[in-house]
């Protein structure tokens, strides 16, 4: 995993209400090299997409306010960063709404830390190359 870098360290936003999966993540993503910021509140995470630059969000869309966030942030037609889903349960419908909103992907938890990692970083070197 730790054999893809970029020049600069690739900033990811954690959107993620359960602090233990949240910090998981950070850990995971940390250890794969980049710098990773946590909120865990939907307010505050909308502040952080809105107001900084990351290169990947990945969002727990179940979490109160968590597709909100998601509906605000795709409105604006210059916000090109790929979120990604995380979530306990994706029903039919939240995969399709997320898809016609433009989600990148759906990672269901509890989850693979390789197999999440490895998503990941695919995700950004996709964006990195559009």
């Amino acid at each position: 995993m730790r054999e893809w870098f970029m020049a600069d360290k690739v900033k990811i936003l954690v959107i993620e209400d359960e602090p233990g999966v949240a910090m998981m993540t950070m850990c995971l993503l940390t250890w794969a090299g980049c710098e990773v910021q946590t909120a865990w509140s939907a307010q505050r995470g909308m502040k952080l997409a809105q107001t900084r630059e990351f290169d990947l969000i990945t969002l727990d869309m179940n979490m109160p306010g968590g597709f909100e966030i998601c509906c605000s942030l795709k409105e604006n037609p210059f916000f090109q960063t790929p979120i990604v889903f995380v979530s306990t349960r994706f029903c039919e419908g939240d995969v399709q709404r997320g898809r016609d909103l433009g989600v990148a992907d759906f990672i269901k938890k509890p989850f693979v830390a390789s197999d999440f990692v490895s998503r990941i970083l695919s995700h950004i070197r996709e964006s990195a190359m559009a």
